[in-house]
């Protein structure tokens, strides 16, 4: 059984695997260009699905092929034009941000295609048992068509939060004397070793998506984790809050890049690229390991007491 398992998790990732092999410079870790959230699905599956007692039938592997062929052939079909009808499409509706219209459909199809195969593989219990990855999958193609139909800052209650993690940035920069900073609305104004930089800041950039989506999967992990629902809440709170002070040590980090290493837009742009998700994901991970080191000390000390 833990042989079939193992097939069933290189099944459902083969997708993935094939995208990295085919087309690695689509595989990038900035959420609104490219498929870099497939490769941390692939993780959260990995993480949920390993060393399971739970087996998988022969025949429920042999139903997903089909279904991971036509994923795979949706990929290739992308790069021999139906990306371009995608993105006309888009032009048609007048959808006012492309980029995120093209990437979307990549992590609808992902979704569906996960939840597909995990229902064939566990029936309804899914939910229960590896509901991580597609939560982090169908969070980021929400967020996506949110970006691409209320870019910038259009969407108000979103975008509302951007001011003051702005000033509260600005108020970091300058109190480390690390250069200077002004704040004005969503748009920071530095000034350090390598000239002036402005930066505008929209709900996306600020990492409002980041927190929404993380939040949502540890949710997920805590929901199946048998521990009290009183201490599945407080760990949830303060879960948001890590989430959040990360954001915030994110967008420093991008003032710091700015007022420290570089004005240049382009070399600027890669760091930022990138800058969330090498700091969310491990985050999350450590943040859940934790909860789980505690709960099995706190079990363990319980069923001595009872002895």
């Amino acid at each position: 059984m833990q042989k079939n398992l193992f097939l069933g998790i290189i099944l459902i990732a083969s997708p993935t695997i094939f995208a990295l092999a085919a087309y690695p410079d689509t595989i990038s870790m900035s959420w609104n260009e490219g498929r870099g959230g497939f490769m941390f699905a692939v993780v959260f599956l990995v993480a949920e699905l390993f060393g399971l007692k739970l087996g998988i039938s022969k025949k429920r592997l042999l139903a997903i092929i089909p279904l991971a062929i036509l994923v795979i052939a949706y990929l290739i079909a992308l790069d021999n034009g139906l990306q371009d009808s995608i993105k006309q499409a888009g032009l048609d509706y007048e959808v006012p941000l492309i980029d995120s219209w093209i990437w979307l459909w990549d992590y609808v199809i992902m979704t569906a295609f996960v939840v597909a195969t995990l229902f064939i593989y566990f029936g309804k219990k899914w939910i229960r048992i590896a509901p991580a990855a597609p939560i982090f999958l169908g969070g980021s193609a929400f967020i996506l068509a949110l970006d691409a139909v209320f870019p910038y800052d259009t969407l108000g209650p979103l975008q509302s939060f951007v001011p003051y993690l702005v000033e509260l940035n600005v108020w970091l920069v300058n109190v480390s004397d690390l250069g200077t900073a002004v704040a004005k609305g969503n748009l920071m104004l530095l000034n350090g070793d390598h000239g002036r930089m402005a930066l505008q800041v929209f709900w996306p950039s600020a990492g409002v998506h980041s927190v929404i989506i993380f939040s949502l999967v540890m949710g997920a992990f805590l929901l199946k984790m048998n521990i009290q629902r009183n201490r599945k809440a407080v760990y949830f709170v303060l879960g948001i809050i890590g989430t959040i002070g990360i954001n915030v040590i994110r967008i420093f980090s991008l003032s710091v890049y700015a007022l420290k290493v570089t004005t240049n837009a382009a070399e600027w742009e890669e760091f930022h690229s990138v800058a969330g998700t090498i700091m969310f994901v491990p985050w999350l991970f450590v943040f859940l390991l934790i909860v789980m080191v505690i709960e099995n000390r706190r079990l363990k000390k319980m069923e001595a007491e009872k002895t």
